[in-house]
This record gives structure tokens, sequence and C-alpha cells, in this order.
């Protein structure tokens, strides 16, 4: 465990990571303490997925800087549950339907390079977590339930069926009361869970009495096949229902933080009151707030919604995304392409910061626990960012990584300092540019006054002998304010005709940027292909 030198102020560790580590309370023995997060392999991960284990990592980082205990991250896999629907981003939606409502470890993997679809999902998110070098172990639901890991508790479970009920029928709908299990049976002869339906209990015998009769499903109504039989509840012949078996985990492997999305507080608090009945004591943890769409809805796995891991990579570096996921998670924010530039921004901007802090302000920086999450904390000392760079491959129009550095060496000689993560800012910038910004640019021919203006423009850029940002921003104020236009609609009318957008950089900033020759040349351009239409 790192500590202050003795003539350094005491660490007040006030970020949030720091102050949810604060909220644990371990077992008096030193064995690692148990951090958990679910995972539900019925779709493909995305970021939201990363996101989770990301930011319990955080968690843990802060627990082993405070404690000096040695800390586990569990990513279990629900592969248990059944299949309640086919995912829309999936390829043989028919074989998926045939197997709706068995577990998913038992459905065949509809890209048939895996032994089941809970397996194709499980390895995506092993080669997410290690490629990025989180640490966990994965625990597998079906694999746990088989080896008796859980038999202990679903024992005590059995045994407190009724007082397990008491405290679930009354949050369930008066329909749904009757019939209602903390077992889910699944039926020896059909493999299926959600047709299931327990008839008797047998505490002495750890078994009990199912028929497999019911409806389940829209649109396609699977019905159960009408076997009876009496069962054992122990390894992996059933499976308990979801806020059950989230107090199960808690209780048998003794979990002591897990953190989750705000639509789960009601349920986290029904598992909390069951885990207590078992006998154990339910983990801290913190809600989260849902990531949304561009749209501005819950992200779908199964719809194939969420920014992937690996496309933002392509358009920005890994530490931007984590810092992304750092900011507050008990805010609500959308989670697509276009927050790329600005968490890179933010991001770079913070780094700068970074380097002033003394050591008792830097553990409480994002930076810092990005740091510490990926092994490095690189320098930056420049005034170059993502959207700087994007408005110089705008105003150039250059796929040259040589001639964009030398644009920006121009503008800012640290550049110099800095051209590892400069480098990777115009490769970045570049792929962004290609894929979000030169496909949608649509340029405005101006009309006969507005070439009038722009001229007048050139004419007073071109006299103009100072290179001072404002200064130039000045000449499109003066101009406007002498036509007799709004500055605003000036500026658009710029953007539209030299930028193929209606909104660009600061004038200025984007003259001193790119040159005035190249701002020059480039109105040149668009006036003489004005006059000739």
């Amino acid at each position: 465990m790192e500590t202050p030198p003795k003539d350094s102020p005491a660490l007040e560790h006030v970020s949030w990571p720091f102050q949810e580590a604060k909220k644990i309370q371990p077992s008096s023995d030193q064995s690692p303490v148990v951090f958990e997060s679910g995972f539900g392999p019925s779709g493909l991960p995305h970021i939201g997925t990363f996101a989770e284990v990301a930011r319990t990592s955080f968690v843990i980082q802060a627990f082993e800087q405070l404690t000096g205990r040695p800390a586990v991250l569990y990513a279990f896999c629900d592969d248990m549950d059944g299949l309640r629907k086919v995912p829309k981003n999936l390829p043989q939606p028919e074989m998926l339907a045939e197997n709706l409502g068995r577990p998913i470890s038992k459905i065949p993997d509809p890209f048939g390079c895996c032994p089941s679809f809970a397996g194709h999902m499980e390895n995506q998110l092993k080669e997410l977590l290690d490629r990025y070098h989180l640490g966990y172990q994965l625990k597998s639901s079906a694999v746990e339930y088989q080896k008796g890991v859980f038999n202990p508790a679903l024992h005590l479970i059995l045994e407190k069926v009724e007082e397990i009920k008491a405290l679930i029928l009354p949050t369930l709908q008066e329909e749904n009361q009757g019939d209602w299990s903390p077992f889910f049976p699944i039926c020896e002869k059909c493999g299926r869970l959600y047709t299931t339906r327990v008839l008797d209990y047998y505490p002495k015998k750890d078994s009990l009495k199912y028929v497999c009769d019911g409806t389940f499903g829209r649109p396609w109504k699977i019905v159960g096949c009408g076997h009876k039989d009496k069962i054992s509840i122990l390894d992996g012949k059933v499976k308990v229902g979801w806020k059950v078996d989230w107090a199960l985990r808690w209780f048998a492997y003794q979990v002591r933080y897990e953190m989750f999305g705000k639509d789960l507080i009601d349920s986290a608090k029904l598992s909390g009151r069951i885990v207590r009945l078992l006998g154990g004591e339910p983990p801290a943890g913190m809600t989260y707030e849902m990531f949304l769409s561009e749209a501005g809805k819950k992200i779908s796995k199964s719809v194939g919604e969420g920014l992937a891991v690996e496309a933002w990579l392509r358009y920005a570096p890994l530490e931007s995304m984590l810092f992304y996921l750092y900011q507050n998670p008990k805010k609500q924010r959308r989670l697509y392409f276009d927050v790329i530039p600005k968490s890179v921004d933010d991001y770079l901007a913070e780094l700068v910061r970074y380097t002033k802090l003394d050591e008792s302000e830097r553990q409480n920086s994002a930076v810092w626990h990005v740091g510490k999450m990926t092994g490095k904390t690189p320098s930056y000392s420049g005034n170059i960012n993502y959207t700087l760079v994007l408005h110089l491959i705008e105003g150039i129009g250059a796929d040259d990584h040589d001639l964009l550095h030398d644009y920006l060496l121009r503008y800012d000689p640290s550049v110099a300092e800095n051209r590892e993560q400069v480098e990777q800012l115009v490769q970045s910038a570049l792929n962004y540019f290609r894929d979000f910004i030169e496909p949608h640019k649509k340029y405005r021919t101006p009309e006969a006054k507005e070439r009038e203006l722009l001229q007048k423009l050139r004419d007073r850029l071109a006299a103009a002998a100072d290179q001072d940002p404002n200064l130039l921003q000045a000449l499109v104020f003066d101009l406007a304010k002498e036509s007799g236009m709004e500055a605003a609609d000036f500026f658009k009318l710029i953007y539209q005709v030299l930028l193929g957008q209606d909104r660009g950089p600061r004038f200025g900033t984007f003259a001193k940027l790119v040159g005035k020759e190249r701002i020059l040349k480039m109105l040149d351009q668009k006036l003489a292909g004005a006059a000739g239409s």
C-alpha cells in the first residue's frame, strides 16, 4: 500500500471510488474481499457491460489503496437464465425461437463457433476484459449450480420458502401470486424452465414436485410439454428466480460490494432482505444511471444498440473512454459517437492539470484512477486537442500525417514535446472525420450578395498584417455589422461555403491554425466556382 511521505499533507480521499470503498465492511480474516459484477449473456457485450466492470475496478483500486487488503472481482454470467426473446442482432433467429424458454447454456451457438449460445457470449466478454487487462474471475451460473457451489444456500431457501414467499408475493401483481415459487425447475423432458410450475416442496429430501404446463412468450406462445415429476433442487436441476438468485450469490460468495443500475433499486432492496433471511449480510453498493442511446432511450443489447469498445478505440485512446466512464456514474448520459471528441478533450485538459497537482490532490483526480488501471499515466503539456485537429483536417482536407503534424507544430511548438500523443490524435481524428463528418458535408454556393460579402472578407483578410486570432475574428463581426447581417448568420454562411456544414470552429483560431494563405485559397476557389455557376 502506498503511503505519503512524512512531511506531506494527509491524503483526503474524496473521489467517488474512495467514497464507495469506505462503505465496504470486509470480514475479519485476510481472505480476498469479493466484489461482483453481473452479466446477462443474452446479447453481445458493449460499452455498458464494460463500464460496470471498469467502474467496479475503480472501487477495487481505491479499496486496496485504503486498506491494503486484497480483493477479487467475480464477473458473473447468468447463463442458467432462460432465453425470453430472440435478439434482433443475432444470426439463426429461427433456431433461437425454437429454443425459447431453455437455459442459454443449453442453446446452440447461433454463430456456430462455440459449444453454446452462452459460451459464445462469455468468450466475447472474456476477450473484451482480457484485452484491456481488467482483473476478474469469470463465474458461470450453470457451472456453479452444477458443481454444487450453491447447494447449501439452496437448501436454506427451500427450508425458508414460505418466509421468502411472504417477502416476494406482495411485490407481484395479484394474477402472478398464485403459482409463484422461488424455484424454476428445468423440465427433464423438454428442457425449459419458464413453462414449469412448482406443485409441492419436500425440504427434508431437498426436492420438489413440478409440472411443465405453463405458457410464456410473445408472439411465439411457448407451451409446456405436460411432463410432471419430482426433482432435486441441487446440482443444477433447478434455478432460482432473478431476485432470489441475486441474493443466493451474495450469500454464497459473501459478496461485499456490487454496483447496479437505477432500474434495479427495488430488486436490490428485496434481495438484501432475502440475504438477511438466509443469515447473511447484503453487500455495499452504488446505484448508477443508465446510458442512453442517441435517441435518448435506454440502450438495449438485444436489438444491437450500444457503442462497442472497439468502435470507441477506432476514434480515441482507451484512456479517454475510461475517463468518460469514470465521470459521475450517478448522472444520466448519452453514449454514442458524438461524445468522443469532447471526452478526449476533457481528458487531455485533465492530464495537463494533473501535472500541477501535489500527491495529496492527485489521488482524487480521474487521471490517477485511469492511470492505475492502465498501468501508466501519460504526460501531456500541449494545447492541441481533438477538436482542434478535426478542424485542421476539415480546413486543409489532408490525409497526410506529416503535413498535418507540420501545421500543428506551427500552431503550437509544444507539439514536438508531445509527438506520440499528437500522432495518436491525428490518426483517431482522421478516422472520425472520414466516418462521421466527410460523408455529411453539403457545400453551399453563395448568392450574388453573399459573394460580395465573402469577397470583402477575402480582401480584408489578405490585407491584415497581424495574425492574432482575436483580430481575425473581429473581421467577421465588423463586416457583418457593416452589411446589416447578423454575425451568427455570417459565420454560418462561411461554414457552409468553406466547410460544408452549419457550424464550425472559431474563425480566428481556425485562420491561425490552417494559415491565412490557406483561408485565402479556399475563399478564392469558392468565389471562382460561384462566379462560374
